[in-house]
C-alpha cells in the first residue's frame, strides 16, 4: 500500500514539474537547484519506503519460519506426548508381566523347595526300603531253611500220623472187643448183650456207676470228672424229679459217705450241668445263690432238704458217673 503511494506521488510531481517548465521556462539556476534538491528527497523518499517494505517482508518471512517451526515443535511434542503415553502403557504392562514373572518364579522356587524334599523323602525312603529288601532276602532264606526243616518234620508227623493211624485202628478193634465183652458178655458160653455193661445201672437211656468211695480214696469235682471220663462217661447230669429219685434211692449203699459229686457246678456266676446247659430247678439245691469255686453234691434221703448241697470243690467226696445206655435192636427173620 505504501508502493502505491509512492507512485501516485511520483506522478503528481514530474505533472508539477512539467507544469512549471512551462509556466517558468526562464527562472534562474539557483530556482534549478533547489528543484534538483527537491526531487533528490522525493527519490530518498522512495528507497526509504522501498527499504521498509523490505523490512516488512523480511519480518514476515521470519514470522512465517517461526510460525512453522512452532508448529513443527508444537507436532513433535504432542508426537512426544503420544510416545510417552504409549511408553508409559508398555511400561505398564512390562511392569504387570514382570510381577507375573517374579511371582510365577516365587511359585516355581516353592515347588522346586517342595520337590527338593519330596526327593530327599524319597532318597530316604529308598535307603529304608534297600535296607527292608536285604532283610526281607535274609528273612526269606531263613524261611526257606524253617520250610525245608518243616516239611522234614512233616514228613515225620506223616510217618508219625501213619503209625497211630495203625494204633488206633488196632485200639478200635480193641476197643470194639473191649465193648463187646463189657456189654456182651459171654455166660455159659452165651454171649448175652446188655444196655449197660457190668457194674452199670440202667434207667430209661442211661447207664450210671455208683462209686461209694470212702476216705482217703474219695476225690476231688475234678478228680472225679477225670475219672468218669477215663470211664468214657461224665459226672451224672439229672434232668428231672424222677432221674434225681432213681440216684437219690441207688447210692448210699456204704456208710463214711457224706455226698456223691455229680455234674453241676459254678460257671460265671450260674449253676451250670457238665452238658453246658443252666440248672432250672434252683429249689434242688441248698443254698440256692451260686458261689464261685463251688460244686454240687446228692445227698442222702434222710436228711430233709430237696436232695443237692453246693460245697467246695475242692472237698473229697464219692462220686456217680453216667453215660449214655447201649440201643439193641432186635433182629427179624
Amino acid at each position: 500500500m505504501s508502493l502505491n503511494f509512492s507512485d501516485k506521488k511520483e506522478e503528481e510531481t514530474v505533472y508539477d514539474e512539467v507544469k512549471v517548465k512551462n509556466e517558468l521556462i526562464e527562472q534562474t539556476d539557483d530556482t534549478k537547484d533547489e528543484k534538483a534538491n527537491n526531487r533528490d528527497g522525493h527519490f530518498r523518499q522512495l528507497a526509504c519506503c522501498l527499504g521498509i517494505l523490505c523490512v516488512v517482508l523480511l519480518l514476515a518471512i521470519i514470522g512465517v519460519c517461526v510460525y512453522i517451526t512452532a508448529f513443527n515443535h508444537t507436532s513433535e511434542q504432542n508426537q512426544l506426548k503420544e510416545n510417552l503415553t504409549i511408553l508409559q502403557a508398555v511400561n505398564l504392562n512390562l511392569t504387570n508381566i514382570n510381577n507375573k514373572l517374579n511371582s510365577t518364579v516365587n511359585n516355581l522356587t516353592v515347588q522346586l523347595d517342595n520337590l527338593n524334599k519330596s526327593y530327599t523323602a524319597l532318597e530316604s525312603n529308598n535307603t529304608d526300603l534297600i535296607a527292608e529288601n536285604q532283610k526281607l532276602k535274609t528273612q526269606n532264606q531263613k524261611l526257606k531253611t524253617q520250610n525245608q526243616q518243616l516239611e522234614t518234620q512233616m514228613k515225620n508227623l506223616t510217618d508219625m500220623l501213619q503209625d497211630m493211624e495203625t494204633e488206633r485202628n488196632e485200639l478200635n478193634v480193641s476197643r470194639a472187643q473191649w465193648s463187646i465183652d463189657q456189654y456182651c458178655p459171654i455166660d455159659k458160653a452165651v454171649r448175652q448183650c446188655k444196655s449197660c455193661q457190668v457194674g452199670w445201672l440202667q434207667d430209661q437211656s442211661s447207664c450210671y456207676v455208683i462209686l461209694d468211695v470212702r476216705p482217703p480214696n474219695q476225690k476231688t469235682w475234678d478228680e472225679a470228672q477225670a475219672d468218669c471220663k477215663e470211664r468214657n462217661s461224665e459226672l451224672a447230669v439229672i434232668n428231672n424229679r424222677q432221674e434225681k429219685a432213681y440216684i437219690r434211692g441207688r447210692s448210699w449203699n456204704r456208710t463214711g459217705i457224706s455226698g456223691y459229686w455229680i455234674g453241676l457246678r459254678v460257671v460265671d456266676g450260674k449253676w451250670t450241668w457238665v452238658d453246658g446247659s443252666d440248672l432250672t430247678e434252683i429249689s434242688w439245691i441248698q443254698p440256692e445263690t451260686p458261689t464261685e469255686g463251688h460244686c454240687a453234691i446228692s445227698v442222702p434221703t434222710n436228711i430233709p432238704n430237696n436232695g443237692l448241697k453246693s460245697v467246695n470243690c475242692s472237698d473229697r467226696n464219692a462220686w456217680i458217673c453216667e453215660k449214655k445206655a447201649l440201643r439193641l435192636f432186635e433182629l427179624k427173620g
